[in-house]
């Protein structure tokens, strides 16, 4: 089974080497009958795409749109691995019912659709059934394109899966076909009742007018809106998820009235979300993703204090959608280094940074958000994993992050209700606190212990430590 990411190119259906003549012949006339005229491969697909998979579960949240913090599954997860990690992992899970999304096409997902008609999804059937055994809200992202909606190769042994072609959006003459592939997924897992168009406008680019393409978005995103509205409607639709970008006030891009002590937004950005926002045949939720540094990796003034973009960015996609519940597909305080690894900071420097966006998030009007890429593929080291890689039968343990996403759901999860706690006036520069009538969730931003006094409690904090405070019992 083929675990698809960015970069594998692994063909999930093959012929096994043939032995003798006859098996040869055998296995060409095979191979004709799973061959449509001009339309490719169709071994392993099936029609019947929209045939209910498996068992279909009660998970929370099916009749609200916000479904709180958890994390979206991309290429390996603990869906596969040893049964003694999977199982460790969904144990973790079933305590906390952490939300979990999972793309149609690539992150851990094979081509859905690989010829017209034809369906393949036995990736993400996996992936659905991890999801209702261990308990947590199923979320749908509807990204990416099978090959012959964007100009590619129809048929199963035809899918390119570099990172370009999943980079490419569908064609709009198969804007409709895409629409008709999603209400299909939403008609196979009827559990399933929130979904996200799309993944940060990927081809969605004009070159001529070097801008995104938000014309196009919002036309693919509209058919799609009415396509899963009319399988149910209560089936809860979100977008645009688009990417956040700050600049330096001085880039040309910078616009001139959204900027903050951590940067300026990219006009563009506006631009095109202004564009979907305005033309949008409905949504309920809007979805965003982005990091607190800039384009260019600058964290501005420093790695606690640029999460202020994560605040300042919520309030202001609130206030342009009438306060629509606001999620973060994905978010990022720590910059990637050449090879897209964040591997730079200690456990416990990258988990106090990582707190503190969340705290942004939240201050921001955020009501839910998913932590990006659970798991490394294999080995002991795993910086910033939720749990340790599920390839072995020790593998699947809870790591620091797991332990802050979850105690975050759990205490600031749809519904809270933020309160103000007095902070002593000296500790007020070097710590960040969030609060709810139960909970105060206190960071130190400070590379060395202090003494702090929060909410009339004193206490030692260690170097960049995240301490969790007991207002009243639960």
């Amino acid at each position: 089974m083929g675990r698809h990411g960015w970069n594998s190119g692994a063909l999930r259906w093959r012929l096994t080497a043939l032995l003798g003549v006859g098996v040869a012949a055998l296995a060409l006339i095979v191979t004709l009958i799973n061959t449509l005229p001009g339309g490719g491969s169709t071994a392993g697909t099936s029609r019947d795409g929209d045939k209910v998979h498996g068992t279909p579960a009660t998970p929370p949240d099916t009749d609200r749109p916000e479904v709180g913090w958890g994390f979206t599954h991309t290429q390996y997860s603990a869906d596969e691995g040893s049964s003694a990690a999977t199982e460790r992992v969904e144990g973790l899970l079933e305590k906390s019912r952490l939300p979990q999304d999972q793309a149609i096409m690539g992150w851990g997902a094979d081509n859905p659709e690989p010829v017209k008609g034809r369906y393949d999804f036995g990736a993400l059937d996996r992936r659905i059934d991890f999801m209702r055994k261990s308990g947590g809200t199923p979320v749908i992202t509807l990204c990416c394109s099978p090959d012959w909606m964007k100009g590619g190769k129809s048929g199963v042994d035809n899918t390119n899966w570099s990172q370009a072609s999943l980079e490419t959006a569908p064609k709009p003459g198969h804007y409709a076909d895409y629409a008709a592939l999603a209400a299909t997924v939403a008609k196979r897992y009827p559990d399933v009742t929130h979904f996200i168009v799309w993944n940060e406008f990927k081809g969605f680019w004009n070159d001529s007018k070097q801008r995104w393409d938000y014309e196009g978005y919002t036309q693919l995103y509209n058919l799609v809106y009415k396509a899963l509205k009319k399988v149910n409607p209560k089936i809860m639709v979100g977008g645009p998820y688009l990417v956040m970008d700050s600049v330096d006030p001085r880039d040309a891009n910078a616009s001139s009235t959204f900027k903050g002590s951590w940067g300026a937004m990219d006009q563009r950005i506006i631009d095109a979300f202004d564009y979907w926002n305005e033309h949008k045949v409905g949504a309920d939720f809007v979805v965003v993703d982005g990091s607190s540094y800039t384009n260019d990796d600058d964290l501005l003034p420093n790695e606690f204090g640029a999460t202020d973009k994560l605040t300042a960015v919520g309030k202001w996609v609130r206030e342009q959608t009438h306060d629509l519940p606001l999620w973060w597909a994905e978010y990022y305080v720590e910059p990637a280094d050449g090879n897209d690894d964040r591997k730079g900071w200690s456990e416990t420097h990258r988990v106090a940074v990582q707190a503190t966006g969340m705290i942004a998030m939240a201050k921001g009007g955020a009501t839910s958000g998913f932590y990006w890429n659970p798991e490394a593929e294999k080995g002991t080291e795993c910086a910033g994993c939720l749990w340790t890689p599920t390839d072995g039968s020790d593998g699947g343990r809870q790591l620091p992050m797991y332990d802050l996403v979850s105690r975050f759901d759990a205490a600031f999860g749809p519904g809270a209700r933020f309160e103000t706690v007095p902070v002593a006036a000296d500790d007020v520069p070097n710590v960040r606190v969030l609060a709810t009538d139960r909970t105060v969730l206190v960071v130190n931003t400070l590379d060395r212990q202090i003494s702090a006094k929060v909410d009339g409690k004193t206490f030692d904090m260690t170097a960049y430590g995240v301490k969790w405070l007991t207002r009243r019992p639960t």
